[in-house]
């Protein structure tokens, strides 16, 4: 799936879902080792346990960080494929 970003420096998030686990997490953009580290450690996570882990986290008072906006993309993901 890919999300486009709202508020934050990445710009854009790749993701994959194999057996309702995150895989393959690649941001566009944002501060490079955080984002990857954030990659990283969700990498064969359940979603419902990445975004209970990600949402919320707040990044100089936006609102919003590259982790929650993951776990938005993920919220987003879970959505489309509750209608499919």
């Amino acid at each position: 799936m890919q999300y486009t970003t709202q508020g934050v420096c990445a710009t854009q998030i790749d993701f994959d879902v194999v057996d309702e686990k995150v895989t393959n997490v690649k941001f566009t953009m944002g501060c490079m080792g955080n984002t990857q580290g954030v990659a990283a450690l969700v990498e064969g996570m359940n979603i419902e346990e990445a975004i209970r882990r990600l949402k919320g986290i707040d990044c100089r008072g936006r609102g919003t960080s590259c982790p929650d906006q993951l776990a938005r993309a993920l919220e987003m993901y879970l959505e489309k494929n509750k209608q499919a």
